[in-house]
C-alpha cells in the first residue's frame, strides 16, 4: 500500500512540474532555458556574457541610470510607463525604435528605454541592434562583440552565443550587431529574420524585445523589418526633425502601430502622444 501511495505521489509531482514549466518544447530541444531566479529581481545568466560596467563611458554615451536624480531619468521612467501601458493593453512584446533621419538620437533612446523598462520588476528586456548598416548598441555600452545578430541570421551561431548582459542593469540582455553587412534590407525582410523575431518574442512571457532600427527615410531597412514587430516608437528632435519627414515616416509605416512619439532634446525629455 505504501509503495502504491508513493508511486501516486511521484506521478502527481511530475504532473505539477510539467504544468508549471512554460518553456516552449522547441526551445528546450535546442538547449535554450530561461535563467533561474535566485531571489525576486535577481537573475543568474548561464550562457550570457557579462559586460563590465564603465560609468564614465556610459555617461559619455548619455546612458541614464534609472536611479539617477534629475529630469532625464524621470522623463525616461515616464516614457517607460506610457509605452508599457500601451503595449500591455494589446499584449504586444516587440517594439521597434524608429526615426525619420540620422542623428536624431534613436539608439540613445533605445538604450535608455531598455534600461528603464528592465528596471521594472515585472519585466525583462532584450535589446536587439537591427541597424545592420551602422550598429551602435554595443558601442553605447562599451564592448566589442565577437559575434552578433548578423551571425545568427546567417545561421552560423545560436542566439545564446551572442547575448551580453551589461553589468549593473538587472534584467537587461543585449543582442548586438557586430559589423555592417551588405544587402541588409533583404536580410531584414527575409524569413529567417521573421523566425528570429518570433523566437525571441515567445521565449519568455514577460520579456519586452526592443529593436533599434536604421532611419526610415534613408534606406528601406526599417520598412522591410517593421512587418515583423507589433509596434513602434518614433523619435524626433525638437527644432531639427521636419514635420513633413515625420509625417512621411509614419505614412510609410502605416501598417505598424505607433505607440507614441519621443521628442528628443526638448525641455521635457519625453513627449508621447
Amino acid at each position: 500500500m505504501d509503495k502504491i501511495r508513493k508511486a501516486l505521489d511521484l506521478a502527481r509531482l511530475e504532473r505539477q512540474q510539467q504544468a508549471n514549466d512554460d518553456t516552449p518544447r522547441a526551445l528546450k530541444t535546442r538547449g535554450f532555458a530561461p535563467p533561474k531566479p535566485e531571489a525576486p529581481g535577481t537573475i543568474t545568466y548561464t550562457f550570457t556574457r557579462v559586460v563590465p560596467r564603465m560609468p564614465e563611458h556610459l555617461e559619455s554615451q548619455r546612458v541614464v541610470s534609472p536611479g539617477a536624480p534629475g529630469a532625464a531619468s524621470a522623463g525616461f521612467r515616464m516614457l517607460r510607463t506610457q509605452v508599457l501601458q500601451r503595449m500591455i493593453a494589446q499584449n504586444w512584446r516587440t517594439l521597434a525604435i524608429l526615426s525619420p533621419s540620422p542623428g536624431e538620437g534613436r539608439t540613445t533612446i533605445a538604450v535608455n528605454l531598455a534600461v528603464h523598462i528592465a528596471n521594472d520588476q515585472d519585466h525583462t528586456v532584450l535589446l536587439v541592434d537591427m541597424d545592420l548598416r551602422r550598429p551602435g548598441v554595443a558601442a553605447a555600452f562599451g564592448f566589442a562583440p565577437e559575434r552578433g545578430v548578423e551571425d545568427v541570421l546567417a545561421g552560423h551561431v545560436d542566439v545564446r552565443d551572442c547575448l551580453y548582459h551589461p553589468d549593473g542593469f538587472d534584467r537587461l540582455v543585449v543582442l548586438p550587431a557586430r559589423q555592417p553587412v551588405s544587402h541588409s534590407s533583404e536580410i531584414l525582410a527575409g524569413a529567417r529574420c521573421r523566425e528570429l523575431v518570433k523566437e525571441l518574442r515567445e521565449r519568455y512571457e514577460k520579456r519586452i524585445v526592443i529593436f533599434d532600427l536604421p532611419p526610415v527615410l534613408t534606406t528601406d531597412d526599417a520598412l522591410a523589418f517593421a512587418q515583423h514587430v507589433e509596434c513602434g516608437l518614433m523619435v524626433a528632435v525638437e527644432g531639427r526633425t521636419r514635420r513633413e519627414d515625420l509625417a512621411r515616416s509614419i505614412e510609410l509605416l502605416r501598417a505598424t502601430p505607433i505607440v507614441g512619439t519621443m521628442l528628443n532634446r526638448a525641455v521635457s525629455v519625453a513627449d508621447t502622444r
